[in-house]
C-alpha cells in the first residue's frame, strides 16, 4: 500500500469518526479528531473545537438533538494537507410552534485537514448548506409555519435556522450554500490551503 493510499484511508477514518463519536457523545475520542487549534463553523456556533465540544455537551443536557449522516467523500491531497468534502445530512429534532418536528438539511462538510507529527486532524470544518425541509414527526399533525420569519433566512438552511432560533440559538446568516459568493470564497480558501498558504 502506498503512502498516499494510507493517508487517504486515515483521512476517511477521521471524517467518519467525527460523526460517529460526536453523535454518540463519545467526547473523549471526539476531541482526538481535531488539532489543538481546530475550529468549527456551524449555523449556531463558530469557534474553537474545544468550545464546540463544551457547548454541544451543554446542549445534550438540555435535550438538543442534532445527528449527522454521511455519504461519499472526495479528498484533494497535497502532501501533509488535504481538503475533504463529504456529503452529509444534519437532522435536528425539536418543537416548531408546539409541533414535534424533524428538520433535515442536506449539504457537504468542507474540511481543512493536516498531518502533524504523523497524525491527521481537522483544522477547520465548514459545512456547506444546500437544501433543507421540516416534517412533523406525527404525519397527521398540522404545522403552520411563520412564512414571513422563515423567508428571512438563507434558502439553503432556512428551516434549520428557523428551528434553531426557536430554541434560542443565534444563527449565522452568511454560511456557504450550494451557490453564491460565500461558497466561492470557501473554495478559494481551500485552493490556498492546498498550495501551502496559511488560513
Amino acid at each position: 500500500m502506498t503512502n498516499e493510499m494510507t493517508d487517504r484511508l486515515a483521512i476517511r477514518d477521521l471524517i467518519e469518526n467525527w460523526a460517529i463519536w460526536r453523535d454518540a457523545g463519545d467526547w473523549e475520542r471526539f476531541a482526538t479528531v481535531w488539532h489543538d487549534d481546530g475550529v468549527m463553523h456551524a449555523t449556531w456556533f463558530q469557534g474553537p473545537a474545544s468550545e464546540f465540544i463544551r457547548v454541544t455537551k451543554e446542549g445534550w443536557a438540555k435535550g438538543v438533538s442534532i445527528l449527522h449522516f454521511l455519504g461519499g467523500t472526495s479528498i484533494d491531497l497535497a502532501g501533509d494537507r488535504a481538503i475533504v468534502q463529504t456529503k452529509m445530512t444534519i437532522s435536528q429534532r425539536g418543537d416548531v410552534q408546539g409541533v414535534a418536528c424533524d428538520v433535515v438539511c442536506t449539504g457537504r462538510f468542507y474540511d481543512f485537514v493536516e498531518k502533524r507529527d504523523g497524525r491527521w486532524g481537522v483544522v477547520v470544518r465548514q459545512p456547506i448548506y444546500e437544501k433543507d425541509r421540516v416534517d412533523p414527526i406525527d404525519p397527521s399533525a398540522r404545522l403552520e409555519l411563520d412564512q414571513a420569519a422563515i423567508s428571512k433566512f438563507p434558502a439553503g438552511y432556512r428551516h434549520l435556522a428557523y428551528i434553531q432560533t426557536q430554541i434560542g440559538y443565534k444563527v449565522k446568516m452568511d454560511m456557504p450554500q450550494l451557490e453564491g459568493a460565500e461558497v466561492q470564497k470557501l473554495y478559494a480558501r481551500g485552493k490556498d490551503w492546498l498550495a501551502g498558504k496559511p488560513l
